[in-house]
């Protein structure tokens, strides 16, 4: 069983790179194809929008057994990053960064209710945190791989190990994912009948605005780090690898008290947390000693939440599993477009890089409230 779950996660350890590693390779990319890192940055919104457009396309694909569903999910991570690879021009990397993105959120949704079923009695979080974990470790040695190709060869290069690993994946899947078959056949119309909950909609809103709450800082943690922190640019790779062991670190955790408890409430105390430890960010930061734990600490509550999110949507969207299990990463990336543009008004104002994280607190301790609700009116009554 846990061969299969980690065969999941090579999934979305390529998703994580494909994902993360523009914001590495920003400045290499703009230098090489002559445009601003303005305009570069675009490349990283095409591939938020890609995951957005890509996660309704499972209603149609419902009929497929859920294996090979995945399979043509993987294939598109590799035809998007491989063309990707081979654009020689801002237009058509712009194509192929939307294209990389369609079987994200889809990705996601299938392979969250897959774990789900090979999970054991009692351990269905840990079973969606260990797909979700490729994730945290693209973080951890995947994008810094990945931003060290780039700097020695050509960004290109990035875009290629994202290609080769998912081939790897492909044929991983083929050999160690068992075929559990399809879904229980629902109308077209009844997949979207959970949405009459308020539950699911809780869910949605606690990541997109909870969640949010920290990419509002941490999308700016690296001005934070060099000019607040005051550490010098060649200690980033090492500092973003500690930000990474952190998500993994989280990511478990997280797992393990969702499965000791309810995962609404340990989900709201992590959120909770988050928004006390934004705060310590924008006091402490200035301490370099301080800023690396808290870092660490939030990165951490991030994932912290991640897995049992994925897990509750799948659990209050009966008849629309792999709808809600998108709908998580939808949510997701739409937090992290609307943090970052949050955090960046501030500086676009005139404040030091440690306000995007004074600006998360209000979002973190939404989430919080909304998961709170969760809880008391949903997580009981099902219980």
């Amino acid at each position: 069983m846990k061969k299969s779950l980690f065969t999941l996660a090579f999934g979305t350890l390529a998703l994580g790179i494909a994902e993360f590693a523009m914001m590495g390779i920003l400045s290499n990319v703009a230098e090489s194809l002559s445009v601003s890192v303005s305009a570069a940055g675009s490349l990283i919104s095409a591939y938020a929008i890609g995951v957005c457009v890509g996660a309704p396309v499972l209603l149609f694909l419902r009929k497929m057994p859920l294996k090979n569903i995945l399979l043509l999910l993987v294939s598109l991570i590799f035809i998007g990053n491989l063309c990707s690879s081979i654009s020689g021009n801002y237009w058509m990397l712009m194509l192929f960064r939307f294209v990389s993105g369609l079987p994200h959120g889809a990705y996601f949704g299938v392979a969250a209710i897959i774990a789900e079923r090979l999970s054991e009695p009692g351990k269905s979080t840990q079973a969606v945190a260990i797909m979700v974990s490729g994730m945290t470790v693209a973080n951890l040695f995947g994008v810094p791989l990945g931003t060290a190709l780039s700097n020695a060869f050509s960004w290109k290069w990035a875009f290629v190990l994202v290609a080769v690993w998912s081939l790897f994946t492909f044929f991983a899947i083929v050999k160690w994912v068992p075929q559990i078959g399809r879904l229980p056949h629902t109308p077209f119309k009844k997949q979207f009948s959970f949405l009459k909950s308020w539950a699911p909609w809780l869910i949605i809103g606690a990541t997109l605005i909870g969640n949010g709450g920290v990419f509002c800082w941490f999308s700016y943690v690296n001005p934070m780090l060099l000019n607040i922190s005051g550490f010098s640019v060649s200690s980033l790779t090492w500092l973003m690898m500690l930000a990474g062991l952190g998500m993994v670190m989280g990511n478990l955790i997280g797992a393990w008290l969702a499965d000791r408890f309810k995962p609404g409430l340990v989900t709201c105390l992590v959120q909770f947390t988050m928004a006390l430890s934004l705060v310590a960010m924008f006091v402490f930061s200035p301490e370099p000693w301080l800023a690396v734990p808290l870092m660490m600490l939030c990165a951490g509550g991030l994932f912290a939440a991640g897995s049992p999110l994925q897990y509750m949507i799948i659990k209050f969207s009966k008849g629309g599993e792999m709808l809600g299990g998108a709908s998580i990463q939808m949510a997701f990336n739409g937090g992290n477009a609307l943090a970052a543009y949050l955090g960046g008004l501030v500086l676009i104002m005139g404040y030091d890089a440690r306000y995007p994280a004074l600006i998360g607190v209000p979002m973190a301790l939404i989430g919080a409230s909304l998961l709170f609700i969760l809880h008391r009116r949903y997580e009981k009554v099902s219980d």
